[in-house]
């Protein structure tokens, strides 16, 4: 029997035998009875076991059960209405099946994220990290909800690549080789992992119309901030025959539906995230999921920083800066006070696939930025003009050859299409509060940090 099953429909096992498994999450006890957290893994609350010195078998042993130990339970359910726990399992006998040993991590005590970070394969079963894990479990399941149930079609982009999406450089590279010879490694070229599954979705949108890719994205940044990891995952849709506004309609209507989602799906690790993380979480995010996002552009935003520059700890404001956590903040927070779109981006800071605006200084770029983390997602109308794309590449100074098939696709019945990306990683920090990436990830890559 599941503990979730018992905890949704416990009256109608009233009196009846049960038998669970799980592990031990605290044991204290005296000299006629003891008392078992027991958690197997099905919810985030726990069931409290009874064993009674007079009746259940092994007493003594069962008192010294420590802390982690797998366990099985059989025993009687017996409501408890009267009691702080609608219902407890009186126990016949317990049978240890893993006993955990003394020197087992968790202990009963407050560690700090950095002592759990450092012991990835145990801090699942303490209550934080238990909580984040299912979220980004349940977040998963929104992801793909939203867009099946949309008719989106989910596409599998490869991991191991020849083409810097973003063209900034900062890959690692796939090689079986300690020179540089790439022409002689095993794809015969150098390789890398991707930074973005964008460029190869693309041509699956001239397919079949509407598709995404979500999976796990790589940057050899050498960056130490609470906000960026080595690997992260990315939701990376791709819509034909849409432009920029179409694809902020996109944004807006999935990042509401992720909100409730979560909200109802996993209503105990929010509430434990609001309790004992952030206590403005859930208000927060509700007030986002039921906001209209209003959209302004980036000239706008200058604008408002310049006059408010010396707020800033980067108080250099100009136009075709990019812009830093603080500002965007500063946008959503106090001058829209609420979600934003910022808008038509000077082409110089964004990416060579963004299409270029009528005024020939800015692309059809968006940021969606939201109180408390700033930038949430990124997007683009994709530059479908052969020859504007062609003259973007000379000026950027990239090459063409290695991009001839991104190109080719402006040849062969192109149009019109839109795109963003939203960082998986980051929408569980703003769900949950959690302030470190390091910490909503099961086995974070950082710099200089490769544990397991």
């Amino acid at each position: 029997m599941l503990v979730k099953k018992l905890k949704e429909d416990f009256q109608s096992f009233d009196g009846q035998d049960i038998t669970l498994q799980g592990w031990v999450r605290t044991n204290r006890n005296s000299k006629a009875l003891g008392f078992i957290e027991l958690n197997d893994g099905s919810c985030f609350g726990n069931v409290q076991v009874v064993y009674y010195q007079e009746s259940t078998k092994n007493y003594e042993a069962i008192s010294k059960i420590t802390l982690g130990s797998a366990i099985e339970v059989k025993g009687k359910l017996v409501c408890t209405p009267d009691s702080k726990q609608p219902f407890e399992i009186q126990a016949g006998s317990i049978e240890v099946l893993g006993l955990s040993d003394h020197d087992y991590p968790l202990q009963k005590k407050r560690h700090s994220f950095e002592y759990m970070r450092e012991i990835p394969h145990v801090r699942p079963r303490a209550n934080t990290y238990y909580a984040i894990f299912r979220l980004r479990s349940v977040l998963s399941m929104a992801i793909h909800t939203f867009f099946q149930d949309r008719g989106f079609v989910y596409v599998h982009t490869p991991i191991i690549t020849g083409n810097d999406a973003e063209g900034a450089g900062e890959c690692f590279t796939v090689t079986t080789r300690e020179d540089n010879k790439y022409e002689e490694d095993f794809f015969g070229k150098h390789a890398q992992l991707t930074v973005s599954g964008q460029l190869h979705v693309e041509p699956f949108a001239l397919t079949y119309r509407n598709v995404y890719t979500f999976g796990p994205t790589f940057r050899a940044e050498n960056s130490n901030t609470t906000r960026h990891a080595s690997e992260f995952w990315m939701i990376e849709p791709e819509l034909a025959f849409a432009d920029l506004s179409d694809n902020m309609d996109c944004i807006e209507e999935m990042i509401k539906y992720c909100i409730n989602y979560c909200l109802e799906h996993a209503p105990e690790e929010m509430a434990f995230f609001e309790k004992m993380i952030d206590k403005d979480c859930i208000k927060r995010v509700k007030a986002v999921a039921a906001s209209h996002f209003k959209r302004m552009t980036y000239t706008e935003a200058i604008e408002h920083l310049e006059k408010a520059k010396d707020q800033f700890e980067n108080k250099n404001i100009y136009w075709g800066m990019d812009l830093q956590s603080e500002h965007e903040r500063y946008i959503c927070e106090k001058v829209v006070n609420g979600p934003v779109f910022l808008i038509d981006y000077p082409k110089e800071i964004k990416a060579f696939y963004m299409r270029v605006n009528e005024d020939q200084k800015t692309v059809a770029a968006c940021d969606l930025l939201v109180p408390y983390v700033g930038e949430l997602v990124g997007g683009s109308q994709r530059e479908e003009r052969y020859d504007v794309l062609v003259e973007k590449l000379k000026e950027l100074n990239i090459s063409q050859e290695p991009l001839q098939w991104y190109l080719d696709l402006r040849r062969f019945g192109g149009c019109k299409h839109s795109g963003f990306g939203l960082g998986f990683d980051r929408m569980l920090m703003y769900l949950s509060g959690i302030q470190n990436i390091r910490d909503v990830e099961p086995y974070p890559r950082t710099p200089r940090n490769l544990i397991f």
